[in-house]
């Protein structure tokens, strides 16, 4: 990898605010300290994003094919061609729209896989327009490890300056949840939080465990899933070394996280600790996908058609998931080296 790592960034839905903000962070000089970029997507719909949001960055045009280490320039673009402004139409999902940011994310996802860079970001995607482009489409999990072939766990983390949510489930009906929880899932959870923290620079990462019922259980009063399935697997992951607690009711844990007593908070479901991470920083939260050989990072809001066009979007979330993904490919690096290093 070069001193600064390579990220590919891909143009997220043209009908929203992806436009402007993967201009505005091309502008950034903070960004382009951090990593060098590979934008990808069509050089028409990124210029309208930066007459929109008033930036004029400088990138060199390069091919699919280029050898982007030795390209010169900070930034780079990949000019795929592949949609005519025209054919926009503005705020709403279509299947136009759909196509543009599922090539433009295939390629950075294959780029990544090939190492040909060293991270993925990517601007926000509207999920109905890429499931008229997919029908199949899940979410970015599915999707990412079909295109890297992973056949290891992965899952959605979502980070908030230096503090972190895991989720045991996901994209799954609330109704659907306690059935799904089992002493391996929540294990597998907790180690990949692990794992994934450790990558990122932590040392040793304070984990909590939230409970799934009201107030954990309340002893059982509320369910037993703390005393029968969480409990165990806090204790077994005490056992392996990972710095961990719980499980704790899910309407306190944060304020104790956010108080600074935990790095992390592994949540039951979605909404639990979703709700929690928005309401602390909407506009700075970031969407990592971990468990993948290299860093995948995303704003963790959506593609805000209501202000679309008006160049007041914010890129505070889009530049933490920006530098938190070159942050990750460095101390990736660094670690494999260190690795290397101490084999021989």
């Amino acid at each position: 990898m070069t001193a600064k790592p390579l990220v590919a960034l891909a143009m997220g839905d043209p009908a929203g605010i992806s436009p402007e903000l993967t201009a505005k962070l091309a502008a950034l000089d903070e960004i382009r300290a951090r990593g060098r970029l590979v934008v990808i997507g069509d050089r028409r719909i990124f210029d309208e994003g930066a007459r929109v949001a008033g930036v004029a960055p400088e990138l060199a045009m390069v091919e699919l094919g280029a050898d982007f280490r030795s390209a010169k320039g900070d930034a780079l673009f990949v000019d795929l061609g592949h949609l005519d402004p025209k054919e926009v139409e503005p705020k709403a999902a279509t299947l136009a729209g759909g196509k543009f940011a599922l090539t433009n994310y295939r390629h950075a996802l294959e780029l990544a896989r090939d190492g040909r860079v060293d991270a993925v970001c990517f601007t926000p995607f509207n999920k109905q327009a890429m499931r008229y482009a997919r029908p199949d489409y899940d979410d970015e999990i599915a999707f990412s490890a079909e295109v890297v072939g992973l056949k290891t766990p992965a899952s959605e983390f979502n980070v908030l300056d230096k503090l972190w949510n895991a989720r045991v489930t996901s994209h799954i009906a609330l109704k659907d949840v306690a059935s799904k929880l089992s002493g391996d899932r929540i294990h597998r959870a907790l180690a990949l939080t692990d794992a994934c923290m450790r990558n990122a620079g932590f040392a040793r990462p304070r984990i909590a465990v939230a409970g799934l019922n009201p107030h954990a259980g309340d002893g059982g009063n509320f369910g037993r899933e703390e005393i029968d399935v969480i409990a165990p697997v806090v204790a077994a992951g005490q056992r392996e070394g990972i710095a961990v607690e719980g499980p704790f009711p899910a309407d306190t844990v944060f304020l104790r996280a956010k108080a600074g007593a935990f790095d992390a908070v592994l949540t039951m479901y979605h909404d639990q600790g979703q709700i929690a991470m928005k309401l602390m920083g909407f506009d700075r939260g970031v969407t990592l996908l971990g468990g993948f050989p290299f860093p995948i990072c995303t704003p963790a809001h959506g593609t805000a058609y209501d202000i679309a066009g008006q160049g007041v979007a914010s890129v505070g979330a889009s530049r933490a998931a920006l530098l938190l993904a070159a942050e990750m490919a460095t101390v990736g690096a660094s670690n494999a080296k260190a690795t290397a290093k101490a084999s021989l």
